[in-house]
């Protein structure tokens, strides 16, 4: 018997999709059924990974995307919509399928035969190579899509991050922009500490970026980068400490 979960924000696509699975693949038990972004989040926190997760990109709170950013997700995925574009994207996170709306019976049966094909050594090794890959994804490279294209772009090769109108952009020594599908605090999360800092709202630095530092108004301070920046960067009074202690560090 597999576990599954369904995550779908419209009710009856949902009760659809678990009437086909109940047809294709009886033996695979359908033990929650969520909603949302944050609904899936809550759920893992309190609730061991199944064996498989159906997954809708587009929630009612946002791309699905997020969830990887905001929890672990070791389960094998087989992502749902209505939309083409996100194949890619899915790649980058642990699926083995990609289905596109409306759902047929002969997709699901096929995903779902993929993943029973796995052996049991393969089953039992599948979170633990999902999570290193995710992990050395996270520490060293993050996948950029430029047209049709994804392109690496290298943790060392990061000078700062920005973020303007929602849009967070990654900009190397060369100042050739990059545009992030994650927000800033999920970046914070990915990026290691001792070379990268959280100067203000607006900016995520590399300490090897650091031109030089000028005392500022109030206390502050301003920071001058090796390349070009939007605007100027403000350490504010009360964080001027804890920058001074991670700039200093050897």
């Amino acid at each position: 018997m597999l576990s599954a979960i369904i995550i779908e924000d419209e009710t009856a696509a949902a009760v659809n999709l678990e009437s086909v699975i109940r047809e294709v693949a009886p033996d695979v038990k359908i033990t929650a059924q969520l909603e949302s972004i944050g609904e899936t989040v809550e759920y893992f926190e309190s609730h061991p990974q199944p064996d498989l997760i159906f997954l809708d990109i587009h929630l009612a709170d946002g791309n699905s995307f997020r969830i990887f950013e905001m929890t672990e997700i070791t389960s094998p995925v087989i992502f749902t919509t209505a939309y083409d574009n996100y194949a890619l994207k899915a790649f980058e996170v642990n699926s083995i399928d990609y289905l596109l709306k409306p759902i047929k019976s002969s997709d699901v049966e096929r995903a779902i035969n993929k993943l029973r094909r796995f052996t049991m050594t393969e089953k039992a090794d599948y979170r633990s190579r999902v999570t290193s890959m995710a992990k050395e994804s996270r520490e060293q490279t993050f996948l950029i899509p430029m047209r049709d294209k994804l392109i690496p772009l290298r943790r060392e090769d990061i000078a700062y991050c920005h973020t303007a109108n929602e849009k967070v952009t990654a900009y190397n020594f060369e100042g050739a922009a990059f545009p992030l599908d994650k927000t800033l605090e999920a970046l914070q999360a990915s990026l290691p500490a001792d070379e990268f800092f959280r100067a203000n709202r607006q900016f995520i630095i590399s300490r090897k970026a650091v031109k030089d530092i000028s005392v500022w108004f109030g206390s502050r301070l301003s920071l001058h980068l090796t390349v070009p920046t939007p605007e100027k960067i403000i350490i504010s009074k009360v964080r001027v400490p804890e920058f001074k202690q991670w700039l200093m560090q050897i």
